[in-house]
């Protein structure tokens, strides 16, 4: 069998579900079994499952100049109104992204506003999770 990335993101997000330990040695009998990654290595169950043990912690947090952060979830700036810790995909280091005017209030509950905020900054070509237009948008 083989798991592609995608795959594995949402087996993590399964495992994030609390099992019990019948349905856990179920799963991880039926579906694990004779698991191999897309370059044809072969994973062992127990190894797949240490595997998904340490994605997910790194999914959820990091270090952030000597400080444990969560990772892509916005909380209030210091600096700009909103701030978010995301891993640079092209250096996998901690990077930290302000965002936002703090002295304006956004009113994405009015229709109008919200398709206007939309089509001036371009939300549908915003990908980087490293830049502030996206989280911005996201925000919207």
């Amino acid at each position: 069998m083989l798991i592609s990335e995608a795959r594995l993101k949402s087996i993590i997000q399964e495992e994030l579900v609390i099992l019990d330990e019948q349905s856990a040695d179920l799963i991880q009998e039926s579906k694990y079994e004779n698991a191999v990654l897309d370059d044809g290595t072969l994973v062992c169950p127990a190894c797949l499952e240490e595997v998904l043990e340490s994605k997910r912690t790194i999914i959820q947090e990091a270090k952030y100049h000597g400080k444990t952060v969560s990772l892509n979830k916005p909380t209030r700036g210091d600096v700009k109104k909103s701030k978010v810790y995301v891993r640079d995909p092209q250096t996998g280091n901690i990077k930290k992204v302000n965002f936002g005017d703090p002295n304006m209030k956004i009113k994405k509950s009015i229709p109008a506003r919200r398709r206007s905020f939309r089509a001036r900054h371009k939300c549908s070509q915003k990908k980087d999770k490293t830049s502030a237009g996206y989280w911005s948008c996201k925000a919207w």
